[in-house]
């Protein structure tokens, strides 16, 4: 995949009227989900990604803890700036859920179990992880 591909796609997924602005919203997404994966989920995925996705991805340290599903879309508004939260849960699924299936289930499923619950709605898939019995 290209880098002008990714966009193309992300602006059709995400139904955004400028490429600018679906790049906007690729770069702010990978800015955060580097943070949030390591190890050789890291590797493959940016192995996978054209390669101006892959340095913003891969310029991130990946933090000790990761945030929440929810923290993870604010720190998104927080790179996006002037969206409301729905507009960033919107960027950060339309992502998300295009690098899931550029990247496969197997994948997905390494980089999900590293992420707290709540992250496969993002990546666009069902969260079939059990309650914890109270």
């Amino acid at each position: 995949m290209q880098w002008r591909q990714l966009v193309h796609d992300i602006r059709l997924s995400g139904r955004y009227t400028t490429s600018a602005e679906a790049e906007r919203v690729v770069r702010a997404v990978l800015t955060v989900l580097g943070g949030h994966v390591s190890g050789d989920e890291r590797c493959a995925l940016a192995r996978l990604l054209p390669q101006e996705a892959a340095e913003v991805f891969t310029r991130q340290i990946p933090l000790t803890e990761p945030l929440s599903a929810p923290a993870f879309v604010d720190a998104v508004a927080g790179h996006l700036t002037h969206v409301s939260a729905a507009e960033a849960r919107w960027a950060t699924g339309t992502v998300l859920t295009l690098l899931a299936r550029h990247a496969g289930d197997e994948l997905t499923r390494r980089i999900l179990a590293e992420l707290p619950r709540g992250y496969a709605l993002l990546f666009g898939l069902a969260d079939l992880t059990p309650a914890a019995a109270a």
